[in-house]
Order: structure tokens, then C-alpha cells, then sequence
């Protein structure tokens, strides 16, 4: 019979071997009890699911997050003059109608007693689509009480702070119309300058501000601007009649962002041209890696456009709006075919072919486009002369 000798078996297992047949192995287990295991169990099934949600709020959702979040905020006090509450209500149903497929709105009312909780009121939260749902919660606004103008700008702040909240792609606004220039509660205009100022950098959050004075009396609208001044905001846009209120109201809903988002394609894409030009004089040159990777960067930069185009293609309640995305789709495809000419022309170079027509073609795709900027520019042009007497 075969002596007895140490080792490790196959799996790796301890044990000792018996003769030429016979293996025995050394076992050692240590128990745990069953309630110890589901909590060890547990533990490892939150870590995952955190890890994943993690993944979720991290990666996932901005993808879904809106391009700009615009709440309105309106003086629903009881102000001398109680038609202005309706006009208000009536040209806010009027202009959110035209407002961007992919911004999400919310309004809030502010008016009341002094230290009451219902001093103002968010009557809709924010949400996309919810244009609808914004007029008719406009309509049934009732004035009341004094202006409780700092503690609606202060809780419209913590709106765009609430738990899970998303920022915005690109902007968070609170435009805020005012029928009275200093708040009912108290008259200390500088402490509530202050106070406001503060409340929006504890926020941590860009927001940009937009003030508008709806029959402010003259004596009040130096407060009224101090008050913008302490927001970030502009200077306050003060108007007297419906119709003004109604164009005040759409150039900071409506026309402003495509005005934003038209020049932030032409940002974009003008760079990009310059990026092909180089291209091109790097292939006359002889000088052909230069020339691919200048090529790879202008179609990078094309790409990077396209939260542009895409926010501008859902900004199309107007003809001047629905005109300039027309422009900035056919300037995005004329840059392509800069692009596509630019590497025609490398292949040439690449092959040994005569340059002069493919650099001649290059030539008449890069003209048309230049044609194009130039109408797109006058277009923009036009369009900002159209501002409201009192916008920078």
C-alpha cells in the first residue's frame, strides 16, 4: 500500500490522500445565523440598487432634463387699480401659448397678509407641455391683500431648489411681473435688495431674472429697479397699456430664447468654417494629417450643435421663429457639404489627382454658405429691432 502524503487536490481543497483511491478532505464551515445572512443580503441589494440610481440621477435624467425652466411670478395683490390683475392673468394665457416645446413652466401668484403662509402661492409646478394647465390656472388668479413682492421672489428661488428638482440644459428664469414698485410688508427697499441677493447665492443656481412693471406709479419704479438691480436682473421693462404688457410678456417667453439659441448655432457653426478653412489650406499645402484631423474637428464641432438646433426646432409658434430655424437647418446642412467638399479634396490630394476642381468646388459650396450666414445675420437683425421700448 501506498504511503500517505500532503497536498492540494484539483479544486484546490486541503486535504489528505489515503492510499491510491481513497481522498479525504478537511471541510471547514463557519454558520452564520439566517438573520445575520438577510441583513448581510440586504445590505449588498441596497448598495446595488444605489449604485444604479446613482447611474440613473447622474447619467440618465439630465439627458431629459428641459432646455429652459421659466416660472412666472405675478402681482395678484390688491392693487389700486383692479383691472391690471386680469390683463395680466389674460396676456400670460395668451403668450405661454407659444412657448417651447421642451421648456418647463411653472407660475406662482404673491399677495396676501403680512407673515401669512399663503402670502404666495405656486399654482402650477413645473412641467413641460403644461401650457394648458398654465392659462387656466391664470384665469382663476383672485387679487388680494398687500404685495408680498420678496417672499414670492424668495420662494420662487426655493422652487428651483425643491428635491429631485433638474436644472435646466441651458437657462433657469423667473420673470416676475410687478404692479406695485416696493414690497407691502416691508418698505426698507435696501434690506430687501439684500435679502434677495442672498437668497439667490445660498441657492448655489444660475437664474436669471426678467422684471417687468405693469402701471407702476412713477414714485415707486426707482424702487422696483433696485429691487431687479438686487436679482441680477436688468433694468425693469415698465409699461401702461395691455397691448405693451402682451409684447413684454413675448419677448421674454418667446423671443428671447430663439434669439439666444439662433445666435448660439451661428457661435457654433461659424468657428467650424474657419476649422474647414484650415483644413483646406493644409491640403493645398501638402500638408494632409494637418488637413484630416482639422476635418475631424469641424465635424465634432457640428455635432456639439445640436442641443442648439434642437431646443431652436421646438421654438416655432411664430413665423420669425418657425423663419430662423428654416435658416439654421439649411445652414447645418450647407456646413456639411463644407465639410464633405474639404474631404473630397483630400482624397484628391490622397490620390494624386489635379486639386484646381475640387478646390473650385469647395470654393462655390463655401459661398452659398457664406450667403446664408449673411441672411440669418439680417434676420437676427430684424428680429431684435422689434424689442420692446425699454429692452437692452
Amino acid at each position: 500500500m501506498a504511503g500517505e502524503r500532503a497536498g492540494v487536490d484539483a479544486r484546490g481543497a486541503a486535504g489528505v490522500q489515503i492510499g491510491d483511491h481513497g481522498r479525504q478532505q478537511n471541510v471547514f464551515r463557519m454558520e452564520v445565523p439566517r438573520s445575520v445572512r438577510v441583513a448581510l443580503i440586504s445590505v449588498l441589494t441596497l448598495g446595488v440598487l444605489a449604485a444604479g440610481g446613482w447611474a440613473v440621477v447622474a447619467l440618465v435624467l439630465p439627458q431629459f432634463a428641459p432646455t429652459y425652466k421659466t416660472e412666472f411670478l405675478i402681482d395678484a395683490s390688491a392693487a389700486a387699480d383692479p383691472a391690471g390683475l386680469a390683463e395680466i392673468t389674460e396676456s400670460l394665457r395668451t403668450v405661454v401659448g407659444n412657448s417651447g416645446d421642451r421648456d418647463s413652466l411653472a407660475l406662482r401668484s404673491f399677495g396676501g397678509e403680512c407673515g401669512a403662509d399663503d402670502n404666495t402661492t405656486r399654482l402650477v409646478d413645473f412641467g413641460t407641455g403644461n401650457r394648458d394647465e398654465i392659462a387656466a390656472a391664470a384665469a382663476g388668479v383672485r387679487g388680494g391683500g398687500v404685495a408680498t413682492l420678496q417672499r414670492g421672489i424668495v420662494q420662487a428661488i426655493e422652487d428651483f431648489s425643491r428635491p429631485f428638482a433638474q436644472d435646466a440644459k441651458q437657462v433657469n428664469r423667473i420673470v416676475v411681473v410687478a404692479r406695485q414698485g416696493e414690497d407691502g410688508c416691508d418698505a426698507d427697499t435696501a434690506f430687501v435688495q439684500r435679502e434677495i441677493s442672498d437668497r439667490i447665492e445660498a441657492a448655489g443656481l444660475e437664474i436669471e431674472f426678467r422684471v417687468i412693471g405693469y402701471r407702476v406709479e412713477d414714485d415707486q419704479q426707482d424702487q422696483l429697479a433696485r429691487l431687479a438691480a438686487g436679482s441680477g436682473a436688468p433694468e425693469p421693462m415698465f409699461v401702461e397699456t395691455a397691448t405693451d404688457l402682451d409684447a413684454a410678456l413675448d419677448w421674454f417667453t418667446n423671443v428671447e430664447p430663439v434669439l439666444r439659441n439662433a445666435k448660439a448655432v451661428v457661435d457654433v457653426l461659424n468657428p467650424t468654417v474657419t476649422t474647414v478653412n484650415e483644413a483646406v489650406a493644409a491640403t493645398m499645402d501638402g500638408r494632409l494629417d494637418v488637413a484630416e484631423r482639422r476635418i475631424g474637428d469641424a465635424r465634432d464641432a457640428i455635432t456639439a450643435a445640436d442641443a442648439a438646433f434642437e431646443d431652436l426646432d421646438g421654438r416655432t409658434g411664430t413665423a420669425e421663429a418657425a423663419d430662423l430655424n428654416r435658416r439654421a437647418l439649411s445652414l447645418k446642412d450647407l456646413q456639411r457639404d463644407v465639410v464633405e467638399s474639404a474631404e473630397s479634396l483630400l482624397a484628391d490630394a490622397r490620390d494624386g489627382r489635379p486639386l484646381g476642381p475640387g478646390h473650385e468646388r469647395f470654393s462655390t459650396v463655401a459661398n452659398g454658405y457664406n450667403a446664408e450666414v449673411t441672411a440669418m445675420n439680417d434676420a437676427l437683425a430684424a428680429l431684435r429691432a422689434t424689442a420692446p421700448k425699454g429692452v437692452r
